[in-house]
């Protein structure tokens, strides 16, 4: 078979092959070994210990615990990872470890203290801070001037990326009425906003890539007929959307290392050499890789969203394509994918797309495309090799583009889940360490966890009610311009 362009992992019913280095190194762990597997599941049994878990960790760990058979694990996007925190603890779980980066940790302890849940306990696996390109941004000054402005606009809302810290939220609150958001809902939110808001100027933030894709869908959706716009939005035709974009206002200096750099290069070589693939971009992507799944979604052949996006839209466009029984080995055409995130999504694809090619015998492999640029490489210590995937620190990023896993959330490791249960099994003291974060100041006589809890709780009810909270919405239209400062 001709050597793809990109790293390529194609996946079959009952194996997968890895073609290039980088995929051949997100590969290693999609089989992990059963002894392993038993061990961390009869551990986890023992001690009545969940976790919950985010899409870009470590493949070794992820693999492992894909395979555990104890119903308290659960991988997903950091949203998704609190809820079912808190459902676990209803379920009689005692101890919740996060496998995450340190925002994380925080809002799952934050959402089940607000549960009611105190009494359970909620660990990271390591001792040293497990930071967040994006959200150290919105700890910045210069994230602190722009709060500072909104705080004497009058009806301003600051819509946040969940993917910042508790303190970040609770400062933000403070100054300016605030609401969370994730990449799957701050379309709806923003739209929602603007619908029940008059006059409304909303800033967004920090994530400057995801604010521009924003503004660009935006500006897309306006140009639709009425009757479509309101398709994506009851409340919203041309002339409202107009509004939307003379209110939404964006920080710009912001950024995820996993999404910075699909920059310009990558994107052309892809538009060059897959031009029949179906291409996934998450939100917070460069405008380039951003361009190029939006202008496919109308055709049905791009998505642009989360990581839970990401991961329906490959589901969906599977059930959706036929079997053929006689395209076997390597005459067989694949269904192609350009993965436009973190390669730390393979592993629930590889899950679900062998587990739907088994259950109705298809033999055609399910091709998945890593667009790592050529110059995304390093020197090995290992002569043998000479080079490997990634600059310095070996995550597959250049400045030429195709960032491919996390350093922070590759600091949640296999060996540092064992030794955390280890630890908890002999009631360790040293086990304070591993816990999240605890503020003690206060901000306006409130705690960090409760001021900065209430942003969440607005997206909760807006996700349950379809409508902004009364209480933000009465926040937003009557709180006077601010003096404080972050």
């Amino acid at each position: 078979m001709q050597t793809p362009v990109f790293p390529t992992l194609r996946i079959y019913a009952d194996r997968f092959e890895a073609l290039g280095a980088f995929a051949e190194a997100q590969a290693a762990w999609l089989q992990p070994d059963a002894s392993v597997v038993a061990q961390l599941d009869s551990a986890l049994r023992d001690q009545n210990t969940g976790v919950v878990a985010h899409f870009y960790m470590d493949p070794e760990l992820q693999g492992v615990l894909t395979a555990c058979t104890w119903p308290h694990i659960h991988i997903s996007d950091s949203l998704v990872m609190a809820d079912r925190a808190v459902a676990m603890a209803e379920a009689g779980v005692r101890t919740i470890a996060v496998l995450g980066v340190d925002f994380m940790s925080e809002n799952v302890r934050a959402m089940l203290d607000a549960a009611g849940h105190t009494d359970v306990a909620v660990y990271r696996v390591a001792t040293d801070p497990i930071g967040c390109s994006l959200a150290e941004a919105a700890e910045a000054p210069a994230y602190g001037a722009y709060l500072s402005q909104a705080a004497h606009v009058t009806r301003a809302l600051h819509v946040i990326y969940i993917n910042t810290s508790l303190l970040t939220k609770a400062k933000a609150q403070r100054l300016v009425p605030t609401l969370t958001c994730t990449s799957s809902n701050v379309v709806r939110t923003i739209l929602q906003a603007f619908a029940q808001i008059p006059d409304l100027t909303l800033f967004f933030g920090p994530d400057t890539y995801m604010g521009g894709n924003l503004r660009a869908m935006f500006e897309r959706y306006a140009t639709l007929p009425d009757d479509e716009i309101r398709a994506l939005h009851p409340a919203h035709d041309q002339a409202s959307l107009r509004r939307v974009l003379q209110g939404l206002r964006i920080f710009e200096s912001g950024t995820c290392i996993v999404h910075h750099l699909f920059g310009a290069d990558v994107v052309a070589r892809v538009r060059t050499h897959y031009a029949d693939a179906l291409v996934c971009a998450h939100l917070e992507v460069p405008g380039e890789m951003f361009a190029l799944a939006a202008e496919l979604v109308p055709q049905g052949r791009g998505v642009v969203g989360s990581t839970s996006n990401i991961l329906d839209f490959i589901n969906t466009k599977l059930d959706a394509s036929e079997v053929d029984a006689s395209a076997v080995g390597p005459d067989a055409k694949p269904l192609t994918f350009v993965l436009g995130t973190e390669a730390g999504m393979i592993t629930p694809i590889v899950r679900d797309v062998q587990r739907k090619l088994r259950a109705r015998g298809d033999t055609r492999p399910v091709e998945i495309v890593f667009p790592v640029s050529d110059h995304a490489v390093a020197a090995s210590e290992d002569p043998a090799l000479g080079i490997v995937p990634g600059v310095a620190g070996g995550e597959g990023c250049s400045t030429a583009g195709g960032c491919a896993t996390c350093p922070f959330m590759k600091m949640n490791r296999l060996d540092r889940l064992f030794d955390l249960l280890q630890r908890a099994r002999r009631a360790d003291p040293g086990l304070q360490a591993f816990e999240p974060r605890v503020y003690t100041e206060l901000l306006d006589g409130k705690t960090v966890a409760e001021l900065g809890g209430l942003p969440i709780l607005h997206m909760r009810a807006l996700g349950r009610d379809g409508r902004l909270p009364e209480a933000l919405v009465a926040d937003v239209c009557t709180r006077h311009a601010a003096s404080a400062t972050v």
